[in-house]
């Protein structure tokens, strides 16, 4: 079984924001697998399931996505190997991609919770998002709504990390790199 969790926050307020980037990932996944819908209050989240795989947006808030992940990973019996968190990354330029197993939060609020109660050894993809031009800024800025015109590339963009996470389930994580890291937006957005 494995198990995809797109990191954002719950509340329409939220739902723009480069913050939820992995929650938007999330939903077009379980539309294009045609996930049902199995949360329940114990997953502290939205929990959508297929024959092998499951998709959680955490319930909890950035800062505890663990709390939501510890229960499903128990529950199913899940290898963090066979865990995917599908992330914003501001040490990314906006558009940017990569895939990584294991390493560290860089400071982010849901892979540190994460990792407190799983360890690191499952994948992450990291979604850029850009970076403010102070580090005192950076709450604001991941908290805000993408600007005009990286709203614009938004849905290629998802798309494109939708169609890098189908790979995943076929695929060695090596040509999964390959063929769907981009450097910047240009790669989908051209």
């Amino acid at each position: 079984m494995t198990l995809f969790v797109g990191l954002g926050n719950p509340g329409s307020q939220y739902e723009d924001t480069r913050h939820n980037i992995g929650f938007r990932v999330i939903d077009t996944l379980v539309g294009d697998f045609g996930a049902r819908d199995i949360s329940k209050t114990t997953f502290c989240g939205k929990l959508y399931r297929t024959a092998s795989t499951l998709f959680l947006k955490p319930a909890t808030f950035m800062n505890l996505s663990g709390k939501s992940v510890l229960p499903v990973k128990q529950f199913f019996k899940i290898d963090p190997e066979d865990i995917i968190v599908i992330h914003d990354d501001i040490d990314l330029p906006f558009g940017a991609v990569r895939f990584k197993r294991g390493g560290g939060h860089g400071g982010h609020n849901g892979l540190k919770s994460i990792d407190a109660v799983i360890g690191k050894e499952y994948l992450r993809v990291r979604i850029g998002v850009g970076k403010p031009e102070r580090k005192s800024q950076v709450a604001d800025y991941v908290l805000h709504d993408f600007n005009e015109s990286e709203f614009g590339c938004l849905p290629k963009l998802v798309a494109h990390v939708s169609e890098a996470c189908r790979s995943l389930l076929h695929h060695e994580l090596n040509y999964v790199k390959s063929h769907y890291s981009l450097k910047t937006i240009e790669g989908v957005c051209a």
